[in-house]
């Protein structure tokens, strides 16, 4: 996701500034090499640089996106295969898989060939196809991980409601308004980006008032969602584990129930603000100044973020037993072995 508007650009008046709809990027043109695959020449004009480091960039990128569908492709098997998974809780798990699986078949191959570098320089329409996926994708990702996170939260804070307020039809509520509003995002921005191109200044408000409220609804509002949900379950589990302490005295049991329970959600926040935090805070500088930052930054910046589709399968699957043994059966074949009846997973629960 390069930000939150389609990646086009306008010649000015001096050779180097390059208008993002909304947001302007200074190229130093001393810097002729901007990419390993683009270089600007002597005319300012941007062409391929395939050489030896650009081979090495698109085997490395080739390779994450492989590894995006592969994790993810496990996971949607696991959850339609195997009866036991077919909860609330692992629909969501495969709503966030499938938007996942689709950032690794989509946008990482159009981002290697059509790149932020690129998109810069041309007002091309794959261009503007690439930035519907990247940003709708994305944001259906981003989308996908609060409403995991509201399902956590019942399921700890209030387990004796959990089962009539979080069920199947809650669960299709939540992942049709995820991907609705992603999808409303990403082509409302192309919207944006073609009537600016018409009516220029004009436009601008708009497209401000376009980039608040993507910046608002694609991560700072789901972001905090998590931050406080996360926040409530971590102090409920120690609150319940005190209880737990005080009726039954078992000390070691407890203090590694709150290890656990730290960790994990150490480890969900953690990887999530790594990823998407950085980009996000550019976007927003970008956005609303005229700070300069090179391209290779960004660059580096949109590829971590998307390294969080990567991720998201061994944090929100390889966490729980039962998916582990589901991988274990789906790579070692026993799937196909017994064709009379599934095989039953290991674990009794899957909640």
């Amino acid at each position: 996701m390069l930000h939150l508007s389609p990646v086009e650009c306008r010649s000015r008046e001096g050779p180097s500034d390059w208008d993002l709809t909304g947001m302007e990027v200074t190229i130093n043109r001393t810097d002729v090499q901007i990419h390993p695959c683009y270089k600007i020449d002597i005319s300012n004009a941007l062409i391929r640089n395939l050489s030896e480091m650009c081979t090495l960039f698109h085997i490395f990128l080739g390779s994450l996106s492989v590894i995006t569908v592969c994790g993810n492709l496990l996971v949607i098997t696991s959850v339609i295969y195997f009866k036991q998974l077919h909860t609330p809780t692992n629909s969501l798990v495969l709503s966030l898989a499938v938007a996942d699986i689709c950032v690794g078949v989509l946008v990482f191959p159009l981002t290697m060939e059509f790149s932020i570098s690129s998109c810069l320089f041309y007002k091309d329409l794959f261009c503007k196809v690439r930035g519907t996926f990247d940003v709708s994708l994305c944001t259906s990702s981003i989308l996908n991980l609060c409403c995991i996170s509201i399902d956590r939260y019942y399921a700890v804070c209030q387990p004796l409601t959990y089962r009539t307020k979080i069920n199947d039809h809650v669960v299709v509520i939540m992942i049709l308004v995820s991907w609705s509003v992603s999808v409303l995002i990403g082509i409302s921005f192309v919207i944006v980006g073609m009537n600016q191109e018409k009516c220029a200044e004009n436009c601008f408000m708009d497209a401000v008032i376009a980039n608040i409220m993507g910046l608002m609804l694609s991560f700072y509002l789901p972001v905090i969602i998590m931050l406080f949900i996360y926040l409530k379950i971590f102090l409920v589990a120690q609150r319940q584990a005190r209880s737990i302490h005080n009726t039954t005295k078992c000390g070691a049991a407890v203090s590694k129930m709150e290890r656990k329970a730290t960790k994990t959600l150490a480890v969900v926040m953690g990887v999530f603000l790594m990823c998407w935090l950085p980009f996000f805070l550019c976007t927003t500088v970008l956005s609303f100044s005229h700070v300069y930052m090179p391209l290779a930054l960004i660059e580096l910046l949109n590829w971590l973020a998307l390294s969080n589709s990567l991720l998201n399968p061994f944090i929100y699957a390889f966490f729980y037993s039962w998916f582990r043994s589901a991988f274990r059966m789906i790579i070692s074949g026993r799937i196909f072995r017994q064709k009379s009846m599934r095989p039953v997973l290991i674990s009794n629960t899957v909640n």
